[in-house]
């Protein structure tokens, strides 16, 4: 890490000259009179922030395990509640009843010419103060099904379909087997999923050195990464379904919901068992495999010949669960705007961890809280925002995002009359600005990150975040583009924190902020997430929980007091033209690779890497790719280009204007409602945003203008067609909007 410090540091000197410099003098959104209050405000707001204030929080709520539903998760709350009322927020606690599973029975052994009893526990350690508390949640992945299970064993690389299609060419079939996949490259519920549609009766996945311990750093306790012992916890939810309470879908978890019947029946959750395991305890299973060597690409760091199996043992796989109803505890606190208390900013974290959660969640709450003392300080002095700032504290959202999802669900109506935006933060670490959400809000990101200063290499943290970017891109010609940018690019957001059900289910303009890139590690959602790892490998001294408060607390701060909301659609429109593109070049390779592989098959000279211990199977001729015609697409891109284009400069006009820009602001701020599905996207109706989703074999991963991409990548070609006009129509929409508001 030292070595990339200096790399950084030598390279920024390099292009510093070159790069768009940080301190602008105007803010768009904003008058020269109104800038200059801002500026002045913002600058009262960053002297009340303390690094040693966020350290305190971090150890306060690192303090004892917390999960939801647990006694520790209940004290937290009550105690963000208090810090919130004493810093000048009229706040309240929401609670909501949902379905939380604990496990009763976990057992992996195995049997036969070898054995072997899994441990599935992480040891204790001197050098970490809270790694033997109890009421810690054992090793274990919420939304498993109970099951009872015995079979043979293959091992299925990530579990991704891709890898199943590799398996089917070896002669490999998991149907009636238990399959072991290593972590990573998908969210952990693709996992289950996916051996669970190809006839698997049980999965186990394990965290391999190659990616996650030794193969990458030292190993806790000497560094950050993850021991032999270590092992995440995690959902399995089928959230690319729908979030929150299995049990209502689409509806507020209140006391008197109407609830499904029974978790079996609930669409999004797994019918087979799933349990996370050690290093430790995946290697005698994956020795004991048989069959042919795994290809080059599939093996990890463990000491043996990697083999696809199945093997000559047997495993017994064996889970049971309580599944009760438990309180979820929202904190929600709310300073009123002096002049537009109907427009609400909100701001939030989530309070609930796996364990003690020092980096996941606890850093990025602390943050949160730390702005929240500073806004409350403002207030003090007579100071108010002109709209209401809400912040929020969410409970559950390591089962599935409950506590956002329900009360999200629950005020659906009010947040879509009155949400202008939604600023979310997560875990919070050293290194690089990490920003995504919605493309609209792009110019305001970019402003706020050319005036936040990094604290390590003191230039801002959008010439910081660009140097790293042109240092790891691929290529001269990279380097090149890289360097000719001159602002932000947001990221798509897919799925994984609280953002979800206010961006993809309510349309409401979101962003998703976080720093990282020089705090790797394994301890995430293990015993090991503690203050003492977090205080010597993640933020040493805790300067960047001040830069994220600093980051999210400008956002919304200008959200809140901009004379007109900087909202620019031209940005919005140039992404979706370039997602447009995507999908027209992404059609057209697979045209044209189906072509050649159909030739080869025709011709038997179909390749494939010589290996005796494979049996190779032939893949069958693909369907031809018929012709998409996304014209539709692209006539409604057009006509969106010259309505963002003429509400840009009714915008501009706007921003130097004294007066009452009301009915200009609510239109703008629900203008990506006009982007919604009515149906919803195909086989996942909640999730309504025709531009982002979480993908349906990514999981966390975004997949953008999702209803078309993905039946294309599906190769279902009649659908692609159909969601192609759909979404073509909700651009028009968005488009037909617009263009009212520049009349």
């Amino acid at each position: 890490m030292g070595r990339i410090f200096a790399n950084i540091l030598t390279f920024l000197s390099l292009v510093l000259p070159f790069c768009v410099q940080s301190q602008n003098t105007s803010i768009t959104g904003f008058t020269a009179v109104t800038a200059a209050t801002q500026k002045q405000i913002e600058s009262s707001f960053d002297k009340q922030l303390s690094a040693e204030n966020i350290g305190a929080s971090i150890k306060t709520f690192s303090a004892k395990p917390h999960n939801i539903g647990s006694e520790g998760g209940k004290e937290y709350a009550e105690l963000i509640e208090s810090k919130l009322k004493s810093y000048g927020f009229d706040t309240k606690i929401e609670t909501y009843k949902v379905l939380f599973p604990t496990p009763v029975t976990r057992v992996l052994e195995m049997s036969g010419p070898g054995s072997y009893k899994a441990l599935l526990k992480e040891p204790v350690l001197k050098e970490d103060a809270t790694s033997g508390q109890k009421g810690q949640l054992p090793i274990y992945n919420a939304w498993s099904a109970d099951g009872d299970v015995t079979g043979e064993l293959v091992f299925v690389n990530y579990g991704l379909p891709q890898d199943y299609e590799d398996l089917a060419k070896m002669g490999i079939d998991v149907k009636g087997k238990i399959v072991i996949a290593k972590y990573g490259r998908s969210w952990r519920g693709i996992k289950p999923k996916v051996a669970q549609e190809h006839g698997a009766v049980g999965c186990i996945i394990y965290s391999d050195p190659k990616e996650d311990g030794y193969y990458q750093g030292d190993v806790y306790p000497k560094g950050a990464f993850k021991n032999e012992f270590g092992a995440q916890r995690g959902s399995v939810m089928d959230m690319v379904i729908y979030p929150g309470d299995p049990l209502t879908p689409g509806i507020g978890a209140t006391e008197n919901a109407s609830r499904i019947a029974s978790h079996n029946e609930a669409p999004n959750l797994l019918k087979i068992p799933v349990l996370p395991i050690s290093a430790h305890d995946a290697q005698p299973l994956l020795t004991d495999l048989d069959g042919p060597v795994a290809p080059a690409e599939w093996r990890g760091a463990l000491p043996i010949t990697y083999h696809v199996g199945p093997g000559k043992t047997k495993v017994h796989l064996k889970l049971q669960f309580d599944w009760k109803m438990v309180p979820c505890y929202d904190v929600v606190g709310m300073i009123k705007g002096s002049q537009f208390p109907d427009e609400w900013v909100i701001r939030g974290n989530h309070h609930d961890a796996w364990v003690n959660g020092a980096g996941d969640p606890v850093s990025g709450l602390a943050a949160l809280l730390e702005e929240a003392k500073s806004i409350g300080e403002l207030v003090k002095t007579g100071w108010k925002p002109l709209r209401t700032v809400v912040y929020c504290a969410w409970d559950g959202e390591e089962p599935g995002l409950l506590g956002s999802t329900e009360w999200a669900e629950d005020h659906a109506k009010e947040l879509q009359q009155k949400c202008v935006v939604y600023i979310n933060s997560d875990g919070n670490g050293r290194g690089f600005l990490d920003a995504g959400g919605s493309h609209a809000l792009t110019k305001m990101m970019d402003e706020v990150s050319k005036n936040i200063t990094d604290p390590q290499t003191k230039v801002s943290v959008f010439d910081r975040m660009k140097a790293e970017e042109i240092i790891n891109a691929p290529s001269t010609k990279a380097k090149k583009e890289e360097l000719a940018k001159t602002s932000i690019e947001l990221g798509a957001l897919g799925s994984g924190s609280d953002f979800s059900s206010f961006l993809q289910h309510l349309g409401i303009p979101s962003l998703n902020l976080g720093y990282g890139g020089e705090d790797a590690g394994g301890e995430y959602h293990s015993i090991y997430d503690s203050y003492d790892l977090y205080r010597r490998f993640k933020d040493p001294g805790f300067r960047y929980g001040v830069t994220l408060a600093q980051t999210a607390g400008h956002a919304a701060l200008r959200m809140a007091n901009a004379t007109v909301l900087p909202f620019d659609f031209t940005d919005l429109y140039k992404v979706i033209n370039g997602y447009a593109t995507e999908l027209i070049t992404l059609t057209d390779n697979i045209r044209e690779s189906t072509a050649i592989e159909n030739k080869l098959l025709t011709q038997n000279k179909y390749v494939i890497a010589a290996d005796p211990t494979k049996t190779f199977i032939a893949p069958k001729p693909k369907e031809e790719v018929p012709y998409l015609d996304f014209s539709p697409l692209q006539n409604a891109l057009v006509a969106l280009q010259q309505s963002t284009d003429s509400v840009a400069a009714i915008v501009k006009r706007s921003d130097s204007i004294n007066g009452n820009h009301d009915e200009l602001n609510k239109k703008l701020y629900q203008a990506e409602q006009q982007l919604l599905l009515q149906n919803g996207l195909p086989r996942r109706n909640w999730y309504k945003h025709s531009i982002y989703a979480p993908g349906f074999y990514t999981g966390y991963g975004v997949k953008t203008l999702p209803g078309i991409r993905e039946a294309i990548e599906q190769r279902n070609w009649k659908e692609a067609q159909e969601q192609i006009a759909i979404d073509a129509q909700a651009l028009n929409k968005l488009a037909d909007y617009l263009h009212q508001l520049s009349k």
